[in-house]
């Protein structure tokens, strides 16, 4: 199933996620992520959160809609993105997008980028996607589909990376180490429609950045 998990992020274009989701994608809520749903003209299957940036207008809606709200104390461990991407997971989700994870406080961009790391998300096919960047995790092998002259960059999360082989890059890697304190990896180019990023050891954040939606936001 797959399914799209909107944040209360900041979005610099609502209509560039247009194109992210699809009438059968399941589509969660978490808190004030609603808003975002709400401006793309959608209804979600799911509310997941403490609340405290929904409205009594917008609950009212929800119920009306007969959509499941799952609501949370406001004295939680978790953060509302990361108790949605739980919930995704125990739904069954076998391909998960969670748009509205960038922007706005860097702490919470900090903490959504790492939640990308959690156990639960092993076996699944997660991205963090707001229509101009993606970010997804690199342990082994990926494709990389864009565009010609589509910036990406590849950043060795916690540990050095290493064995790393690029294909369709500008800046071809062979067999190479990238490594956390060092910013080597950043402002590759695409070359082709698909690039290709393999590694032996560590994972690595890609981090892709679409040329057509980057000239749409100047």
């Amino acid at each position: 199933m797959k399914t799209i998990i909107f944040a209360n992020g900041e979005i610099k274009d609502i209509q560039l996620l247009v194109g992210l989701v699809r009438e059968s994608d399941f589509i969660i809520a978490a808190d004030g992520g609603l808003n975002h749903i709400r401006k793309l003209k959608l209804v979600p299957d799911l509310l997941v959160g403490d609340l405290d940036s929904v409205d009594e207008k917008d609950l009212e809606w929800l119920e009306e809609k007969g959509v499941e709200i799952r609501k949370f104390s406001t004295h939680k461990d978790q953060t509302d993105l990361e108790l949605a991407i739980l919930e995704a997971v125990d739904l069954g989700a076998s391909r998960l997008t969670i748009a509205g994870g960038l922007g706005g406080r860097i702490d919470q961009t900090l903490a959504n980028i790492n939640l990308l790391l959690i156990p639960e998300l092993q076996n699944i096919d997660v991205r963090i996607d707001d229509g101009l960047e993606e970010l997804f995790l690199i342990s082994r092998h990926a494709f990389i589909h864009g565009a010609p002259g589509d910036i990406v960059s590849l950043l060795p999360l916690n540990r050095q990376a290493t064995g790393i082989k690029t294909k369709g890059l500008e800046y071809k890697l062979n067999n190479e180490t990238l490594y956390p304190e060092r910013s080597r990896g950043i402002s590759n180019v695409m070359k082709k429609a698909e690039a290709e990023v393999s590694l032996d050891s560590g994972v690595i954040l890609c981090v892709h950045t679409r040329k057509s939606a980057l000239k749409g936001n100047k």
